[in-house]
């Protein structure tokens, strides 16, 4: 069972993947257009004000390999394949996992809910404190730090998910009950997070805040197409291949 688990969800998160990145290429990939022109031309600017010294120096970017876009766009479809492959394998082993233990009992709604529950936890908690940023926006030099906070609310999220499904299962007063001590569970450590973690504001002066706003909801936007695609076709699968040997024993 959890070899067709594992191989479902791999073939679904590979589809579910295209899918979010074609999302990603039509609303996506104009914003990241835009942030670098802006780029290049704030760069050219100070090239021109720095040409003298560079023709001293000897040193020229002359020589730098650079991957068109053509070919970064064409790569965006392999990379969101990849990211769903490795997404659909870790989902349906957790989905083994927590099937008949956790959530709801129907096969397919504990998909679409378990999705959804990823999507929050590892998406949103740390994208609404740690937005993305489209090209010109954020120094080089602090990109391990933001990457290592970055992961560090992933890892809350999570944690938060653990803790809120363990006080659900603790309470037995009622599921209104139950449902509320586990979103307060949830909250305290992801806003205790959210207080206690450093801010990041590393947005050049002048930047558009519109392009800044589009950049970073089309980003959103391609994760909660993917979480969503995934989440419906995982669970439609799922819930066929359940009711198949129903139908066959009815037959």
């Amino acid at each position: 069972m959890v070899r067709t688990l594992l191989v479902r969800g791999l073939l679904v998160g590979l589809l579910a993947g295209f899918v979010a990145g074609a999302f990603a290429f039509f609303v996506g990939e104009p914003r990241v257009d835009a942030a670098i022109a802006l780029e290049e031309a704030g760069a050219a600017s100070a090239g021109e004000a720095g040409h003298g010294h560079a023709e001293e120096g000897g040193h020229s970017h002359g020589d730098e390999v650079v991957v068109s876009r053509p070919v970064q766009k064409a790569g965006l479809f392999l990379a969101t394949g990849l990211y769903g492959l490795a997404v659909g394998g870790i989902f349906a082993l957790v989905y083994a996992g927590v099937r008949g233990r956790v959530g709801p009992r129907d096969d397919g709604l504990l998909a679409v809910v378990s999705a959804g529950v990823a999507f929050l936890a590892v998406i949103l908690v740390p994208f609404l404190k740690y937005p993305a940023n489209p090209p010109a926006v954020g120094n080089p030099e602090t990109i391990n730090g933001r990457t290592a906070l970055y992961v560090v609310m992933v890892l809350v999220g999570l944690a938060a998910t653990v803790i809120a499904v363990g006080t659900a299962r603790r309470v037995d007063s009622g599921p209104w009950q139950r449902w509320a001590a586990a979103v307060a569970a949830f909250l305290v450590p992801v806003i205790a997070a959210w207080l206690l973690l450093p801010a990041i504001n590393e947005v050049p002066d002048g930047f558009p805040a519109t392009l800044l706003w589009e950049f970073r909801m089309a980003s959103l936007g391609t994760q909660l197409v993917f979480w969503a695609a995934f989440g419906v076709l995982f669970g439609w699968v799922t819930d066929r291949a359940a009711r198949r040997p129903a139908t066959a024993a009815a037959g």
